[in-house]
């Protein structure tokens, strides 16, 4: 049984000009180990889609799916006592920001040891143990010293390594990393993956990895699911969608990245052209038809999902065949 089962999950928020349709019918699931990523521009609903998992999604937020299950907890139907404890023990979010997600009213410790104390019960020391034993499997220096300071106090790149910490205190089995480089430069971005990776392996742990950097998921998934207005146009391993993207939508991205010995110095880069539709209001056919070379009378109609492999699939009026597509 897989350990995360999303099936046809919605996420619709009502605005003062209508209906906003943010995600829409997103299906995948996760095993245990492994790491799926969730690219897109933004703004396509990949940080809506994992809030919907911990159940922290806005107030007006409208949830709801054929299945959401977690290692057979039905999170839909579960109670709010349910969902906290699950929240930061057994799924654990590290958010977007580190900058802003930690409390600067509260030391590194206070905030590390919170969660554990909360789940597990554990003493005092026993919190503060676990969390200098994170902060130095993170790769912070003087751990002890660092666990009695405050977030000002810490660089970009340590403050992230905190929330790695942080996510990891009750040793989860899922974990969902929301842009989790996006504030630190390139060296800082390539030790935190690494980190992440090294960390996975040897937690055992699953891993929702949200960004909008192909690069990163190169270095880091097993799967990718490739998110465009709120739906999942692309889904399957890294490899094969990398090798032969079969979404107009996938090869537009993949034609925007460099590549060394054919991308000539001073060489324009790839681009899309357009703009990502208004998702307020009734939506038919395929969002990236106005967008797209290939469109055709029929992207106004119903969107098949075609499997290109036993497991690449692509939504996509176009019958591409792709390898031992069906």
């Amino acid at each position: 049984m897989a350990l995360l089962d999303v099936d046809r999950l919605t996420i619709d928020i009502p605005t003062d000009t209508g209906l906003l349709h943010a995600v829409g019918g997103v299906s995948f699931s996760l095993e245990r180990g492994q790491t799926l990523a969730i690219v897109g521009e933004s703004g396509s609903g990949k940080s809506l889609t994992s809030l919907a998992l911990m159940d922290l999604l806005p107030r007006r937020a409208i949830r709801r799916a054929a299945t959401l299950r977690f290692d057979g907890i039905d999170l839909l139907g579960a109670s709010n006592r349910q969902k906290e404890d699950l929240r930061g023990n057994r799924m654990a979010m590290i958010f977007q920001e580190p900058m802003t997600s930690l409390n600067p009213a509260f030391t590194i410790g206070n905030q590390l040891s919170e969660a554990l104390r909360r789940h597990r019960r554990v003493s005092r020391d026993a919190a503060r143990d676990r969390a200098i034993f994170l902060l130095e499997k993170t790769g912070i220096t003087a751990a002890a010293t660092r666990f009695g300071q405050y977030p000002h106090q810490l660089s970009g790149g340590l403050r992230q390594r905190v929330m790695i910490a942080m996510a990891l205190m009750c040793e989860p089995d899922l974990i969902i990393a929301d842009e989790p480089t996006t504030a630190l430069d390139v060296t800082i971005q390539a030790q935190i993956l690494r980190l992440l990776r090294d960390l996975q392996a040897e937690f055992g742990m699953a891993m929702i990895l949200v960004t909008h950097d192909l690069g990163v998921v190169a270095r880091v998934a097993d799967q990718v699911g490739v998110m465009y207005a709120g739906r999942l146009v692309e889904t399957g391993p890294v490899e094969r969608v990398f090798a032969s993207p079969g979404h107009p939508y996938t090869q537009g991205l993949m034609g925007c990245i460099p590549t060394p010995g054919r991308t000539r110095p001073g060489e324009p880069l790839g681009s899309i052209p357009g703009q990502v539709p208004n998702m307020v209001g009734d939506l038919q056919g395929c969002a990236f038809r106005d967008r797209c070379a290939r469109k055709i009378e029929g992207c106004l109609g119903a969107i098949p999902e075609r499997r290109l492999a036993a497991d690449h699939r692509v939504s996509c009026v176009h019958d591409i065949s792709i390898g031992s597509a069906a």
